[in-house]
């Protein structure tokens, strides 16, 4: 009976299999057969996106005739910023006008939600949440599916170590570890139970490769990294998004170590669809095959199409490069017709992988798209999230939380009553009036029966210190001060670095003169950025970094001022005190003279004039709560590199609410060929305590934990000791053990 049972559960797995690759090679076989019915100008106009004449981020090319009209003559593959169904159905009945009827697909950068706007990216990544961020990018899928889009340009996954790089903002920050896992979460989120449901858009990781390695934090500027560096670092974050199933990927703007990205075939030939085994295709960022010419990497449009197919690039999205050339390349006998049947196929791969071709309207449906957005279930999640990503760097006096029965409140900065800006860089403004909570609002709904006194103080770009009067009284009036201060919206975001990230303007002086009236202070900082806000740090007593939450900010905000929510975020980006220490991170190399301290610097690798030391390190955040860390132990003292071993130790609330703890595993190859980090994060787990509660907590460390690249690319173990630190920051380790790899 137990044979018959386990051949029964086989055969079923085996059916429920089938059906999966009979999909494909029936895909596959359609694909073959439209591709040889394809004229080799049409098989172009697969490869060819065009920007449908909304808000761009580039140049748009309008100046090449009418865009419907080249739809309908098949010369164009894909559009982008097209949004709303009957936006997107005037461009797809133009399709179904072409000579094979091939569909378009649609695409929209859907960042941090759609009609419902979430916190930006990085903020999102200090919830350390995978669920929550899944949930996220579940919500904006579900929405921007709903409008007709089909594909969004997200997620961001790359690697950040420098605060003036103006799109940090967009991913996870600067750990490789914790940038991987949600990358992985994300693609989950964005594609659901998989392409061609209703619900699912598909993804395109980006930006392949080391985009947020820039020189100098500059925006589009050069990266020059070792390929150890690349493998260790950069990489495995996209390798994450391939594994979680992404559909497509796009390259970036920067050249890499001398060669654009998008003219590399080392990048999108031999590693992502060779190493790899990437499926999908490929699309370049915006202009970026034209931009290969000021780069100085070819000499006109011609070369640049040349270069970047035979680099592997699929799709042209802006330059025009590939419609305007590609055909004669294969007539001239300079491309083979080999490269573009294979980029054809992977898009129209794609296209019946979403069902494109057995309805092109499957997306495009008002009713639906009505009845999805703004749904009470996904604003709450949108608020849930914001609080989530809530950082509380400072609570002196134990200030926060708030008494919902304060009797006066004094509401002081120019963020107080702003609502657009809350929305962060990259929000669609699907409608920009889509109910978006201030600050003003949130507190004021929470703390109904409070006297609210409210003074803007400065505006947020005022570079001379005003009168703060009207903001020094409202201070002396009030039981507390809530200050909203920090960047705009046109701070962060693509094309928006910085040189100086410090408090913009006179905030911080107006800050230095409400705390100066001695009353309780609560600083609210907002950014898409870590701001450099020494004196704050030092002298305010209570600071909230709230980044920017989006659309449910005031509420998500005032949850947390008001204890309804104990905040638990940790900083996913070290926090300099200088834009001098810049770059900055935890798990750097150490060096032959390294400074044991803030003040050790006689012939150390230090400054004269800085600590080393950040001014808020990465995995930092407090909690209304207070957690005690003890017991550790581990299972194994020694272990060859296919064991493992588990590391143990008890967790304990020892303060009066209930809270969330991120505990912290990092590890350190104490001595390695080549150098390994100081420390690197290799495990961590959120959780919920009572007060006085305790839970035993448990890692596991296998090979993969412990491996590395050499410098053959080679990923390896070596025996040796190992020290595993666990901790509530990459600063604050709390408990340490060591162990022996052995041959």
């Amino acid at each position: 009976m137990k044979k018959f049972k386990a051949f029964s559960i086989g055969f079923v797995v085996l059916f429920s299999i089938v059906p999966c690759f009979a999909q494909q090679k029936t895909i596959a076989a359609k694909v073959e057969a439209l591709l040889a019915k394809m004229t080799l100008e049409e098989k172009v106009g697969q490869m060819n996106q065009l920007n449908g004449d909304w808000e761009a981020t580039g140049p748009i090319t309008k100046d090449v005739g009418n865009k419907l009209e080249e739809i309908k003559q098949g010369k164009v593959g894909s559009v982008l910023n097209i949004m709303g169904t009957n936006h997107t159905r005037a461009f797809q009945e133009a399709a179904m006008q072409s000579r094979l009827k091939i569909p378009l697909l649609f695409g929209q950068d859907v960042i941090h939600g759609y009609s419902i706007t979430f916190p930006i990216p990085l903020a999102e990544a200090a919830s350390w949440d995978l669920a929550a961020m899944e949930r996220s990018a579940r919500v904006a899928a579900t929405e921007a599916a709903a409008a007709g889009i089909h594909w969004t340009f997200a997620p961001m996954v790359d690697i950040a170590r420098d605060p003036r790089w103006g799109r940090v903002m967009e991913g996870a920050g600067e750990d490789t570890y914790l940038g991987s896992l949600i990358a992985k979460a994300r693609v989950k989120g964005f594609q659901g139970k998989g392409l061609g449901n209703i619900d699912a858009v598909m993804a395109c990781v980006k930006h392949f490769a080391a985009y947020g390695a820039a020189i100098g934090g500059r925006d589009y500027n050069s990266v020059d990294m070792s390929r150890r560096t690349l493998w260790e670092t950069y990489l495995p974050p996209f390798k994450a998004a391939l594994d979680a199933g992404a559909a497509t990927f796009m390259n970036s703007f920067n050249d890499l170590n001398g060669t654009p990205a998008t003219g590399s075939s080392y990048l999108q030939r031999d590693i992502l669809k060779g190493k790899w085994g990437f499926k999908g295709f490929v699309v370049s960022d915006w202009n970026s095959v034209g931009e290969m010419i000021p780069h100085g990497f070819v000499k006109d449009n011609y070369e640049a199409a040349e270069v970047a197919i035979k680099a592997g690039n699929d799709m042209d999205m802006e330059s025009r490069a590939y419609i305007g050339n590609l055909a004669k390349l294969v007539r001239d006998g300079r491309v083979s017709i080999s490269l573009v049947n294979e980029a054809v196929k992977r898009i129209l791969t794609t296209k019946f992988e979403m069902g494109l071709f057995d309805d092109p309207y499957k997306y495009i449906n008002p009713t639906r798209e009505k009845a999805t957005m703004n749904r009470p279930e996904n604003i709450e999640a949108a608020r849930d999230m914001g609080r989530k990503s809530i950082v509380l760097l400072k609570n002196e006096k134990n200030i926060l939380p708030l008494s919902k029965n304060i009797q006066s409140i004094a509401l002081i900065g120019p963020l107080v009553k702003e609502k657009w800006y809350l929305k962060g860089a990259w929000s669609t403004d699907v409608d920009p009036n889509d109910n978006v909570v201030s600050i003003y609002e949130g507190i004021q709904k929470q703390a109904p029966g409070a006297k609210i006194y409210y003074a803007e103080g400065c505006k947020i770009k005022d570079s001379i210190a005003t009168d703060f009067k009207e903001a020094v009284e409202a201070a002396k009036k009030a039981d507390v001060v809530v200050m909203a201060v920090g960047e705009d919206i046109f701070m962060t975001g693509e094309a928006r670095s910085k040189a100086d990230i410090h408090i913009p303007g006179v905030q911080e002086d107006l800050i230095k003169a409400v705390v100066a009236t001695g009353k309780p202070v609560v600083v609210l900082l907002m950014a898409g950025r870590p701001m450099i806000f020494n004196w704050t740090a030092d002298h305010a007593p209570a600071i909230v970094y709230t980044w920017w939450l989006g659309s449910q900010m005031g509420n998500a905000v005032a949850d947390v001022l008001f204890g309804n929510y104990n905040p638990a975020g940790k900083l996913p980006i070290t926090f300099p005190r200088s834009e001098g220490q810049i770059p900055i991170y935890y798990n750097h190399l150490n060096t032959g003279r390294p400074a044991q301290g803030d003040n050790d610097r006689f012939y150390r690798s230090s400054y004269i004039d800085l600590p080393n030391t950040p001014q808020y390190a990465f995995g930092y955040g407090l909690s209304y709560t207070t957690f005690a860390y003890s017991n550790i132990s581990i299972s194994k003292t020694a272990i060859k590199k296919n064991e493992s071993l588990t590391v143990s130790f008890d967790l304990q609330n020892t303060g009066t609410v209930a809270g969330e703890e991120i505990a912290q595993l990092y590890i350190r190859d104490m001595v390695a060929r080549p150098l390994r980090p100081v420390k690197e994060l290799k495990g961590f787990k959120k959780v919920m305590l009572a007060p006085g509660e305790t839970k035993h907590i448990s890692f596991t460390i296998n090979k993969e934990k412990l491996a590395f690249y050499n410098n053959n690319l080679e990923r390896i173990t070596q025996p040796g000791e190992f020290k595993l630190m666990i901790g509530a920051a990459s600063n604050n380790i709390k408990l340490e053990k060591s162990f022996q790899l052995t041959n």
